[in-house]
């Protein structure tokens, strides 16, 4: 098992920023950047990762990780978090903020008075309206987004974890490009005993968008589900979890051009690597299934 089980975790640790960006959204970025270095307490070390560009006229003494190509974003996050020396790794999209100064010291007492805590996913909030849309909420009962409570996964733009747990559990799986790599983290780091919280006080601003519908989404959505599964379920859940995600996917998606693409992206999943097999326990399975998300949906 992980740290997790090690002694009180110290108070007032030290926070690495991660922004992941395609350069094309300045105003954005710098936005991002003025909000973290607003924050109170100890200053937040800050990594800018560019997808396969460049970033001129970053303030001092910001970082800058430049990748050759866009290699996803969980390739650019891994990236950003190498490149960093926090003990606490906080995750940022650019076009997303923290609008409240206090945000930082309160994570900061958040890992440091729970030792077992490993990942925080945080409450995205459009700014013009104040709500938090339900697909921004890591759980099943969605309904009230300022309830905090333990979930099974979190959303990799507004999260914060310990850097150990982004360590021995692997990183963030860097050839899924984008979809589902947080679960993959999570039920990692729920398989060596940590805990993720959803904290509906830890605030990031984020404008509220239609989620993207277009042929690689599709693709790689079902791609990845199929990964996820046979990377990390015991056996005998494969097939049970991919069937329930099959049949939610015929009885959600009303075009067929899309489906069609789901399920060569579900085929390409079976014929293609998903990289090493590490399947959770049996325990683990039934601590997410207490937690109210078992993994078979």
């Amino acid at each position: 098992m992980s740290g997790a089980s090690t002694g009180t975790a110290p108070k007032g640790q030290s926070v690495s920023c991660v922004v992941l960006t395609l350069g094309d959204r300045s105003a954005e970025l710098h936005r991002a950047l003025d909000s973290v270095a607003a924050q109170d307490g100890d200053p937040v070390e800050v990594v800018v990762v560019g997808n396969g560009v460049d970033v001129p006229d970053l303030p001092p003494p910001v970082r800058f990780v430049r990748l050759p190509e866009n290699g996803g974003i969980p390739a650019g996050r891994n990236a950003g978090a190498a490149a960093s020396s926090g003990e606490l790794v906080l995750f940022l999209d650019d076009d997303g903020w923290l609008p409240q100064r206090g945000t930082v010291e309160h994570l900061r007492r958040s890992f440091g008075s729970r030792p077992d805590l490993g990942i925080v996913s945080m409450r995205i909030c459009d700014p013009e309206t104040g709500r938090s849309m339900r697909r921004h909420v890591p759980r099943l009962r969605a309904g009230d987004p300022e309830r905090s409570s333990l979930v099974t996964t979190f959303l990799g733009g507004a999260s914060v974890m310990r850097r150990e747990v982004w360590r021995d559990c692997g990183g963030l799986p860097a050839g899924f490009f984008f979809a589902h790599e947080e679960t993959d983290l999570a039920w990692q780091a729920l398989d060596a005993g940590w805990a993720i919280e959803y904290d509906a006080e830890a605030v990031m601003c984020h404008p509220a968008t239609a989620a993207s519908r277009h042929e690689l989404y599709y693709r790689l959505n079902a791609r990845n589900r199929v990964w996820l599964a046979r990377r990390n379920l015991p056996a005998a859940l494969v097939p049970v979890y991919l069937g329930v995600w099959c049949a939610l996917t015929v009885a959600r998606t009303r075009d067929v051009a899309a489906l069609r693409v789901w399920w060569r992206g579900f085929a390409e999943g079976w014929r293609t690597d998903p990289g090493a097999r590490r399947p959770i326990s049996w325990r683990t399975v039934l601590r997410m299934a207490r937690l109210g998300r078992p993994p078979v949906v």
